[in-house]
């Protein structure tokens, strides 16, 4: 009896298919890679303001950061909020660098376009004073229900107690 050695080569073979990003997922990627540039106060009251302020009143997280994306490039155009004592060039050059970096990084996707809108410009604190979470909103209406409650549980006890008082 003879043994043949056969050698059995595997070829290693790709599955079909491919890799997509919804606009949501750049939309949040370009939210958070700009969320520490010098200069930019925020998105269209949007992404940027739900980041720093953690929940803002905004029906959409992401208004402001509008994407186009293709099977390997991203275009992102933003409408921001300025800070006023920045300069505008100086803002754009830093949204390119950390936006281009952060898409790369997390995607393998290139920014091949990024066009910024200076909607407003504002002082910090300014800007600040603009912003209503929907935190706060809900603690204000927590607090005036509370506050309705007391008065009502107050004048409750007043009239229980003067019935009290008639009784005896």
């Amino acid at each position: 009896m003879t043994t043949e050695n056969k050698t059995v080569t595997q070829e290693t073979v790709a599955p079909k298919g491919q890799l997509t990003f919804d606009d949501k997922v750049i939309q949040k990627i370009v939210g958070y890679a700009i969320e520490n540039v010098s200069g930019l106060l925020g998105v269209d009251g949007g992404f940027v303001a739900n980041i720093k302020n953690k929940i803002v009143n905004s029906d959409n997280p992401t208004d402001g950061i509008n994407v186009e994306v293709g099977k390997e490039q991203v275009a992102v155009d933003l409408n921001i909020v300025m800070e006023f004592g920045h300069n505008a060039h100086d803002v754009y050059k830093e949204l390119s660098k950390v936006v281009a970096k952060e898409i790369e990084e997390a995607t393998s996707l290139t920014l091949v376009e990024l066009n910024v809108e200076v909607i407003d410009i504002e002082t910090k604190s300014e800007f600040e004073k603009s912003q209503v979470t929907v935190q706060d909103r809900v603690t204000d209406a927590g607090k005036s229900v509370q506050d309705k409650a007391t008065a009502g549980i107050d004048k409750v006890k007043s009239v229980t107690d003067s019935d009290d008082a008639r009784v005896q």
